[in-house]
């Protein structure tokens, strides 16, 4: 049984009963932050919401439900047939001369060990960790379910053309390689294992 805790907001721009795809993104600050900018953001009426956050110790929140849509990605044919789960995560980050530690660019601090590999320009990651994606793969077993979404996923985070048509679990940069989430941190092996299971 997973626990959601439920903060669903009342933005969306619609309702679409045919979900096709998860989208696997990221939030790029830290969990409390990140809430707080969604639900008054734009005088509370940001359009990009996700409908499942993940914090860092493995909360599952829901913000939207799972028939809604905003703009999130940007694209409508991905916006209405997704559901989108955002890992709390900084992304990318960058290491601050002369200190200990490592920002990303909004200026969030990050201390602790970073996941090294060059990936769109960028050297240096915060990981994921493994009760986020353990939990993750509750969730993506519980929609695909829910949703009849097929139980697939790419594996990895490289971008593809015509993934509006593709059915299963992707991540953002399979869309868009201008975007870092969900970033080369992510283990892929472990998340499809869990979702084996």
């Amino acid at each position: 049984m997973l626990k959601i805790i439920d903060k669903k907001l009342n933005h969306s721009f619609g309702e679409e009963k045919n979900k096709k795809q998860i989208i696997l993104t990221h939030t790029s600050r830290n969990i409390e932050e990140y809430l707080t900018s969604l639900k008054y953001r734009n005088h509370g009426k940001y359009d990009k919401i996700p409908h499942y956050v993940i914090s860092k110790d493995g909360d599952v929140i829901q913000t939207l439900d799972d028939e809604k849509y905003t703009k999130y990605i940007g694209q409508p044919t991905f916006d209405k047939q997704s559901i989108i789960v955002s890992f709390e995560n900084l992304g990318w980050l960058e290491k601050e001369p002369l200190k200990n530690h490592h920002i990303n660019w909004l200026g969030s601090i990050y201390k602790e060990k970073v996941f090294d590999r060059k990936w769109r320009d960028f050297f240096f990651w915060e990981p994921y960790t493994k009760k986020q994606i353990e939990k993750t793969a509750i969730l993506c077993k519980i929609l695909c379910e829910k949703h009849s979404i097929e139980k697939t996923c790419l594996g990895h985070n490289t971008k593809i053309n015509r993934m509006d048509t593709f059915k299963g679990i992707l991540t953002r940069s399979n869309i868009d390689e201008d975007v870092t989430d969900v970033s080369p941190a992510f283990d892929f092996e472990y998340f499809i294992k869990k979702l084996e299971i």
